[in-house]
């Protein structure tokens, strides 16, 4: 069968090249067309444009580059139009991706949501364009079936696709890391601060504000694929180190992360990782969003799927370098124990392995 595939985050184009391993065992004669990344170009097939030209983040950025962003859209519609798949999958990416879905139905096109956006967050009316333009819906989060049965929509909870890919992780040999990458034997601060230049800039800048505080520890940036080295250049010292596409690894040798919210920050604790959540948009964009958000008191996965305090969220005017300085204090000292004891508690929550296989099997096979 023909799948085309739309992604438009890193997070996206790990969990849809997964997919697609897992399709092609089941359609062997599978051929895929798709708007992702590297990963998913890895696995075969044509990539249409790549996630980085599509990543605007905040309502201002999005509204300077709306001309953009619509043009993305019509492209989009005309080469499905013209590629005619059997389905139409959906990764999360809700402002572009209800749009297609739309229009892929009015074509008669199948079309299959998997992972869903956080509707139950903000924009539920979104639920409306969902229930009529999407044939089956596969959420990887517990609470995520329980929202949408009630709207009425057909759902299908598949686990977590981060059980598998790091489920599928070789053992990292910490001393030959080490070496590989220039880094010294002090222990080690992972960064995480995004993968979106505009958030990359604001969140490294205060991360790394903690360094005179922490001189027994060097800081190593975890480079995002769709940002240049170069970047990351102006920040690189004899003490603070970059790595880029290893961002697994450097977790693995790490004793702490100061991590952006997002997927990054389950991701981490996947990884068994201490971890400070970070995040800080621009006045506006907080203020209108802060409005918008219902009932949730958590930005990061870890905390959403626990629906309590696992890990400490440092939230705009929250984010100060003394916070930040004490925080990382507590996850590397007296913290520690109690972090990696819900994280354990957190695996079980989100089920066992298996979600691409799964996803997969509801994909080809109905």
């Amino acid at each position: 069968m023909k799948y085309y595939i739309i992604a438009g985050e890193a997070s996206g184009d790990l969990h849809g090249s997964n997919l697609m391993k897992a399709i092609k065992q089941k359609d062997p004669k599978a051929d895929f067309r798709f708007w992702g990344g590297d990963l998913m170009q890895k696995e075969g097939g044509i990539m249409v444009k790549h996630y980085r030209d599509l990543a605007f983040m905040g309502f201002l950025e999005v509204a300077k580059n709306l001309p953009t962003i619509l043009g993305n859209i019509n492209r989009c519609k005309e080469d499905i139009a013209q590629y005619r798949p059997d389905i139409l999958v959906l990764i999360d990416y809700p402002g572009f991706n209800l749009r297609i879905a739309g229009f892929a139905k009015s074509l008669g096109i199948k079309v299959v949501y998997y992972i869903s956006p956080q509707l139950w967050a903000w924009k539920e009316g979104r639920v409306k364009s969902i229930r009529k333009n999407v044939d089956e819906m596969l959420v990887i989060l517990p609470f995520e079936k329980d929202f949408y049965q009630k709207h009425g929509i057909h759902v299908h909870f598949v686990g977590h696709p981060l059980l598998d890919a790091i489920s599928g992780l070789q053992a990292v040999d910490a001393q030959s890391f080490r070496k590989e990458n220039g880094l010294n034997s002090k222990d080690i601060i992972a960064l995480l601060p995004g993968s979106r230049k505009q958030e990359v800039e604001k969140m490294l800048k205060m991360m790394l504000s903690v360094r005179p505080y922490f001189k027994e520890y060097q800081f190593v940036i975890a480079g995002a694929p769709s940002l240049t080295k170069d970047f990351y250049e102006k920040y690189v010292d004899e003490n603070v180190h970059f790595v880029s596409n290893k961002t697994y690894d450097l977790l693995r040798c790490s004793k702490a992360a100061l991590v952006t919210s997002g997927t990054a920050t389950l991701e981490t604790a996947l990884l068994d990782i201490p971890e400070v959540v970070c995040y800080k948009g621009s006045r506006i964009s907080y203020e209108i969003g802060k409005r918008l958000v219902k009932n949730i008191q958590y930005i990061s996965l870890v905390n959403l799927i626990m629906d309590r305090e696992v890990v400490k969220e440092l939230i705009q005017d929250d984010l100060t370098t003394q916070h930040l300085v004490h925080e990382l204090k507590l996850v590397l000292g007296e913290n520690r124990k109690r972090i990696l004891n819900d994280y354990r508690q957190l695996r079980e929550k989100l089920g066992g392995q298996g979600a691409s296989g799964i996803a997969a099997d509801i994909i080809v096979n109905g």
